[in-house]
């Protein structure tokens, strides 16, 4: 995400209809730094995650670097670590961004995406842009657009998830605005979009658009992951989580269930800056927040914040 998003307030209360949905449990969290030292520096936006062989691949929008961590979370673990920066700056890159705001996976070429929100194309207007990987995270050839114009650089694309339709590899990219909109009809509710794409030569071409329910009542969308004909959207103004199903020969989803991140004691957000999920198991998803802006209504924040949180999702029946 950019400097301009706004985190979750602070000061007020979850969405009315956020409130009734369950709670998810938290089973574990800690800081990002805490796990790998000042590898990576101070300042830990982390964006987007991915479970992978009993770790986690975290990607930040202010690092050109990945960070790995033991799914267990534990400072000790010989896994933790930052790999290799500079990633994305593979000569003939057209990215410019620093860092990414998700990553996914292809199981069966074992290569792995990162996603950049919105870049300026030619003659006007932005495209988001993915960079593919080997299994050894070394870059192969330069950046792709995603073929769909973008009006807001600040707000474009926010989460990239991997699928396999009858042999076929999509990609699913995450709109952060309503209605893949900024300002105020990107904020309002009703219009969560997921778009579909295929690779074509130098291009991901646009094949389909996932609508997710108007009856969701998020404001923004942060990150998307699929596992076993599930999928799992995550929303930072909203700090809430949104299950279902997903039929990927028809590109459709159904109602699902929303799951609110936990709050304090009087209602109010903790969790304001969640930014990234995958799945771990049936009933587990990881979550990652990035940094809290500064300022004394944002202290309430920073506890949570540049941090990794394991959730379990209670009743999960999807």
């Amino acid at each position: 995400m950019t400097a301009t998003k706004k985190p979750g307030r602070a000061g007020t209360r979850t969405d009315p209809k956020v409130e009734k949905a369950r709670e998810l449990r938290l089973v574990k969290e800690t800081k990002i730094q805490d796990l790998i030292g000042d590898g990576a520096g101070t300042r830990l936006e982390a964006s987007g995650v991915l479970y992978r062989d009993g770790a986690f691949l975290i990607v930040c929008d202010n690092l050109p670097s990945l960070i790995r961590v033991s799914s267990e979370l534990s400072p000790k673990a010989p896994e933790n670590g930052v790999i290799n920066a500079n990633l994305a700056k593979k000569q003939g890159s057209s990215a410019s961004n620093e860092g990414y705001e998700d990553i996914a996976h292809d199981e069966r070429r074992d290569h792995y995406y990162t996603l950049s929100e919105a870049e300026p194309v030619k003659p006007k207007g932005f495209r988001a842009h993915v960079q593919e990987y080997d299994a050894k995270l070394r870059p192969v050839g330069s950046t792709v657009p995603l073929d769909f114009d973008l009006a807001d650089p600040n707000k474009g694309m926010e989460g990239l998830e991997w699928v396999e339709r009858s042999g076929t590899g999509y990609l699913l990219a995450l709109c952060e605005g309503n209605r893949c909109a900024g300002g105020k009809k990107g904020r309002k509710p009703g219009g969560g979009r997921i778009q579909v794409f295929r690779r074509g030569g130098k291009r991901w071409i646009n094949t389909s658009t996932i609508r997710l329910p108007a009856s969701l009542p998020f404001e923004d969308y942060a990150s998307v992951s699929v596992r076993d004909g599930r999928i799992a959207v995550l929303s930072q103004a909203s700090s809430a989580l949104w299950v279902s199903r997903i039929d990927t020969k028809k590109w459709q989803v159904d109602e699902g269930t929303v799951h609110r991140l936990p709050t304090d004691s009087k209602g109010r957000t903790v969790y304001g800056n969640p930014e990234g999920v995958s799945w771990v198991s049936a009933d587990h998803v990881v979550i990652v927040s990035d940094r809290a802006k500064k300022g004394a209504g944002n202290q309430r924040l920073r506890e949570k914040d540049q941090s990794i949180h394991l959730f379990l999702i209670p009743g999960n029946n999807h």
